[in-house]
């Protein structure tokens, strides 16, 4: 499996789907809040909310995968992935929707309008979640949901798309905008003797240089 040679930042897979993530940060995308209301919408918001985070917790269970919660309400989880190790899930249950945040890959080196278009394009075949781009230009998946249609199952198909998107795009996020790196990171390991078997995947990349 072939992680981006200088970016060590990667991290199970749910059963809907058979690169160091930083979901907590300020500037990633999407976190629900919102003033309190009435005493009334505040109660159905409570029972809503807790429906929300049992059906989660049901979801991460029955999809065998560990989690942590950092504060009440929140979830992280991590969904192994082939090519790129894991892939670090944040999901959050607010006032009035379920969050979810997944970070890809950092901002790439080069080639930036390919890049970013690609993940546009892609955004358009994407069930629940989409790409997003942090002030950075750090690459997540996002998504969203009201409290009222959050189950068990629709959280298992959410961290599906999760798994097959951060997971499915990752070598092809890479020859997009770090094609340049993964050439100099070959050529580093050749001149050491030191395998370059997780660079195999952009063998058509490195080609000329073991010739």
């Amino acid at each position: 499996m072939a992680e981006h040679p200088h970016d060590e930042r990667a991290t199970a897979g749910p059963k809907a789907a058979a690169a160091d993530s930083a979901p907590d940060r300020p500037d990633a995308p999407a976190v629900d809040a919102a003033p309190a209301g009435p005493a009334g919408a505040d109660s159905e918001r409570t029972r809503a909310a807790a429906e929300a985070a049992e059906a989660v917790e049901r979801a991460l269970s029955e999809a065998e995968l560990s989690w942590e919660s950092p504060r009440p309400g929140t979830y992280v989880t991590q969904l192994p992935g082939t090519r790129k190790l894991s892939t670090t899930c944040q999901l959050i249950v607010g006032r009035h929707t379920l969050s979810l945040n997944a970070f890809v890959v950092r901002r790439p080196d080069e080639n930036h309008e390919a890049f970013y278009r690609w993940l546009l394009e892609r955004n358009l075949r994407l069930y629940g979640v989409s790409y997003a781009i942090d002030r950075l230009g750090d690459v997540y998946l996002n998504g969203r949901l009201p409290l009222a249609a959050v189950s068990a199952e629709e959280v298992d198909r959410l961290l599906g798309q999760v798994a097959e998107h951060a997971d499915g795009s990752f070598n092809v996020l890479l020859e997009l905008g770090f094609a340049s790196s993964i050439r100099k990171e070959y050529a580093w390991r050749v001149s050491r003797g030191e395998s370059t078997r997780n660079l195999d995947a952009f063998t058509h990349l490195t080609q000329d240089l073991a010739e």
